[in-house]
């Protein structure tokens, strides 16, 4: 499943972020790449030690605790803390590569499986040119250049890139989840089920939307490994 989710970030919590970033020192982004990623990434990444990376993460992490579409997509179990990227001038690509299963912590030796990739999007899309991130999924290929602040996530196991940024510069913030939900099409019934209860909701409670929300907590009862 892919999902879209606008305006992530609030305008204050985007300038915030952005601030952090456009002072910040930033490091070779193959310190965070595997084997065979390693020979194909080049871009810039914030530390995730330093200080504005710590900053930049709680706001990341404040905001998606709150949006009830990041919980409902995701049923998140576990979410590796969010990364920063930059790319622009000679650090300005990604070519095709696959994210690792399982992502480790150093600072805390924690692992996550990777069932979803995100990517949070900061720069103005009008502000540089290229940096579409292709998702190679089910459906095709995915040319993805969304507004600052929106937020997509897809598959942990789907092929992906960013293209040269040709202008200007693109920064993102990246990360991974391990949902209760390991698989994808359930996840994605789970997701279509919950809208259309919440649509019907909206619309005044009945004794079958109650039946309908009864179905997708056994399911999710089912499903779910926490």
């Amino acid at each position: 499943m892919l999902l879209r989710i606008a305006q992530a970030l609030t305008a204050d919590e985007l300038r915030q972020v952005r601030g952090l970033l456009e002072t910040a020192d930033w490091a070779d982004g193959r310190v965070t790449a595997g084997d065979q990623s390693a020979g194909v990434k080049n871009n810039r990444q914030l530390p995730e030690e330093s200080a504005a990376a710590q900053q930049a993460r709680h706001i990341v992490s404040v905001a998606l605790a709150r949006n009830p579409m990041f919980v409902t997509g995701a049923l998140p179990r576990s979410v590796y803390p969010p990364l920063f990227n930059r790319y622009g001038g000679t650090a300005n690509d990604f070519g095709d590569h696959i994210d690792n299963a399982v992502r480790t912590h150093a600072a805390t030796a924690r692992h996550v499986r990777t069932d979803i990739a995100c990517t949070l999007f900061l720069s103005d899309p009008a502000g540089y040119d290229g940096g579409e991130l292709v998702i190679n999924d089910t459906y095709g290929e995915q040319r993805l250049k969304f507004e600052a602040g929106d937020l997509v996530m897809y598959p942990g196991t789907s092929v992906h890139r960013v293209e040269p940024v040709t202008r200007g510069e693109r920064l993102a913030c990246f990360f991974w989840i391990e949902s209760m939900v390991r698989r994808d099409d359930q996840r994605r019934l789970l997701y279509d089920l919950d809208m259309a209860i919440l649509a019907l909701r909206q619309r005044g409670d009945s004794a079958e939307t109650v039946k309908l929300t009864g179905c997708y907590h056994n399911l999710l009862r089912m499903w779910a490994d926490v």
